[in-house]
């Protein structure tokens, strides 16, 4: 049995995937967020200042022996930023201050207030050693993967007699 097949015609409904939609999904979610949550601290106030906190972008890369992480925080000063590591969760927190200006803001896109960039880390790392650097906007934090951690290759060897025979 055949069944009918219902189709759209140009102009009614949205058949093709609309136009820009190259970003990717999720940070379509991370900005209604953003949104809601500067909505929400204009209307209570700093009253919450945890849920008005946002985050970074970032990426994270492993190697061999650390793991390296980059979050972009353009015009932040580095003493305006808290990187603390405990076990295997990394946590970058800190502020940026809204600047002082004069006459009547018209349209204003950036990022201000805290912000909360937390991540577990998926092996041991060495907390002792982890290094941060800041260059062009770029937070750069380097940790160390533990001697545990580390993966490691055997050599086979070739024995001359064959053992349990």
């Amino acid at each position: 049995m055949n069944m009918p097949v219902r189709r759209q015609q140009r102009g009614q409904g949205t058949a093709e995937r609309p136009r820009g939609w190259a970003r990717h999904p999720l940070l379509e979610f991370d900005d209604l967020i953003n949104q809601m949550g500067g909505l929400l601290e204009s209307t209570v106030g700093s009253a919450a200042p945890a849920i008005a906190a946002w985050t970074p972008s970032a990426d994270v890369t492993e190697a061999d022996d650390a793991y390296h992480i980059e979050l972009e925080l353009p015009g932040v000063d580095r003493k305006d930023v808290d990187i603390e590591i405990n076990g295997q969760e990394l946590a970058v927190t800190g502020e940026i201050k809204e600047q002082e200006r004069k006459g009547i803001i018209r349209h204003s896109s950036r990022r201000t207030g805290r912000f909360e960039y937390r991540l577990l880390l998926p092996s041991e790392v060495n907390t002792e050693d982890v290094t941060a650097s800041m260059s062009s906007g770029v937070l750069t934090i380097t940790v160390p993967k533990a001697a545990t951690a580390k993966p490691r290759h055997i050599e086979i060897t070739e024995s001359s007699e064959r053992q349990g025979g």
